[in-house]
């Protein structure tokens, strides 16, 4: 296996743009959230709103990145046919998927886990500044804390989900557009359904909406799903995405 990491770990620092995408990454995350926190305030009353997901909502808006990140890493090889000699030079396929799946998640962790730890004080402080209380948004709070370590996670989850998509497609363009609509469009079309218990259910169910239910830190109650097991159900997703595509992966020429 460390001849296998360290193969794919040079083919990915040298893909042109993973520097680049692992910094947009980190931008998207940061300015996300202090754009979400400059546009609400909190009346000395009190407000309804969650100070974690309005801080870490940049979150959303990077992970698109990251499955950019993530298509890139097997598309690539894909779409210039590198891939066969890969497999020549390396034919335990599902060993070759396994490493850039570990170099893919430590990465996305990194860039997640930066990312997170610079959007947290820097969105605190734009919600101190339109009402919020003091410590609203600070990681020494247990809720605010698992908010922000869960988003690192999600995030890594969504690269693992992109990869074994990536993977069952052999497509770039056409991996990105599936991420995309699943974690966009599927929570979108869950609004237009009018059944209560049927849009309870396909919540459940959509990897972003159940995922990013680990933000939460207040109203736990309402979830339909405990913040963990919103994550857990990403990890469903990623797990099925990963297997799936390791399963075509064998079964398949190159």
């Amino acid at each position: 296996m460390r001849e296998l990491l360290h193969a794919e770990w040079t083919k990915l620092r040298t893909l042109p743009g993973t520097a680049w995408l692992l910094l947009t990454i980190v931008a998207l995350t940061v300015g996300g959230g202090v754009a979400a926190a400059s546009v609400v305030s909190c009346a000395p009353a009190g407000c309804g709103y969650d100070p974690a997901r309005i801080g870490l909502f940049g979150v959303q808006v990077s992970q698109a990145v990251v499955a950019v990140l993530a298509v890139l890493t097997i598309g690539g090889e894909y779409g210039t046919g590198m891939i066969r000699t890969t497999f020549t030079a390396m034919p335990r396929r599902a060993a070759v998927l396994g490493a850039k799946a570990i170099l893919l998640a430590a990465l996305t962790l990194a860039a997640g886990g930066l990312a997170v730890a610079a959007s947290v004080p820097v969105a605190g402080a734009t919600l101190l500044g339109n009402g919020f209380p003091a410590g609203a948004l600070a990681l020494t709070s247990g809720p605010v804390l698992r908010a922000a370590v869960g988003s690192v996670l999600y995030l890594a989850l969504i690269a693992l989900l992109s990869l074994g998509i990536a993977v069952a497609v052999r497509d770039s363009a056409a991996a990105v557009g599936t991420v995309l609509g699943l974690l966009y469009l599927f929570p979108a079309l869950i609004l237009m359904i009018a059944d209560a218990d049927w849009q309870r259910l396909l919540w459940r169910l959509s990897p972003m909406n159940a995922g990013l239910a680990v933000q939460a830190t207040t109203g736990l109650a309402e979830l339909p799903l405990d913040p963990w097991a919103g994550l857990g159900v990403a990890a469903a997703w990623a797990g099925a995405a990963l297997l799936g595509g390791g399963a075509l992966l064998r079964a398949r020429d190159a």
